[in-house]
């Protein structure tokens, strides 16, 4: 725990101290690390299809075909997920973590595409046109994935209309996620950019059934937002301070979504 003095004195008077300091020592906590949430089980492999919403119109039978052929990785922190110039072997859906899109250029930039929270799948354009992937995705955190043939997908696609109608549905949301994204880098300020970033996590086709609740540190913004940690820590107090979200200890509560999508717009 850190714990910061005050040099004015009336911060001791009526218990005042005690109030800075907790609130201090919460957001200096919430710049370091995400909340521990050990006591929440995992979501297993099978959950994780099953929640999909992809999955949603599959029958029975192909449920059976899609959980044999689908493994599980784990990736550490800072770990590829998938690399640009590789072979796409493979849909890939985050079964939990925090995973980030973004390009590498020979001249040390950096380019970030998305966010991938819990929930959220991709690299069907890759499968679909059988090209060489054109991005790398990094593990923000610890990451589990689900990892689907490339067998097994291009087989729903020959067997389910379902399965058709999500992906036509996907990749469409997915164009609107990056006309979005062009639209923050050359007309919004930064504390639009990071009130967008944190918007795009809340997608309910690409990632749906996110929790409010978001565990998200400083930094893993910063790393999504391309922009540094102390600058989001303004950038959030300014969101705090409108009544968008408030910063609790390991992450973030949304309170208002749709004024977040609105902001600097």
């Amino acid at each position: 725990m850190i714990a910061y003095r005050v040099p004015n004195q009336a911060g001791y008077r009526a218990g005042g101290f005690t109030a800075v300091s907790r609130t201090l020592t919460r957001r200096a906590a919430y710049n370091c690390r995400v909340a521990d949430n050990s006591s929440q089980p995992p979501p297993t492999l099978d959950a994780a299809i099953a929640q999909s919403r992809w999955a949603r119109g599959l029958s029975a039978a192909e449920l059976t075909q899609v959980r044999q052929g689908t493994t599980e990785r784990h990736i550490e922190a800072g770990g590829f997920i998938c690399r640009k110039g590789e072979s796409a072997a493979c849909w890939i859906g985050i079964i939990d973590g925090l995973a980030k899109m973004s390009s590498d250029w020979v001249t040390g930039k950096t380019a970030s595409y998305a966010g991938i929270p819990t929930g959220g799948w991709f690299g069907e354009g890759s499968l679909m046109k059988t090209e060489l992937r054109r991005y790398d995705v990094i593990a923000l955190r610890a990451t589990r994935v689900a990892c689907m043939k490339r067998e097994t997908f291009h087989w729903l696609l020959d067997h389910s209309i379902a399965f058709n109608h999500a992906m036509i549905e996907q990749i469409n949301e997915r164009l609107g996620q990056f006309i979005g994204l062009l639209e923050s880098e050359r007309l919004l300020d930064t504390d639009a950019r990071v009130a967008r970033c944190l918007c795009a996590m809340f997608n309910p086709v690409l990632y749906p059934g996110q929790n409010p609740q978001l565990s998200i540190s400083q930094e893993e913004i910063g790393n999504l937002a391309g922009v540094s940690r102390q600058r989001v820590n303004r950038s959030l107090k300014i969101l705090e301070d409108a009544g968008f979200l408030h910063i609790e200890y390991g992450g973030l509560l949304i309170l208002d979504l749709d004024g977040l999508r609105r902001f600097g717009g």
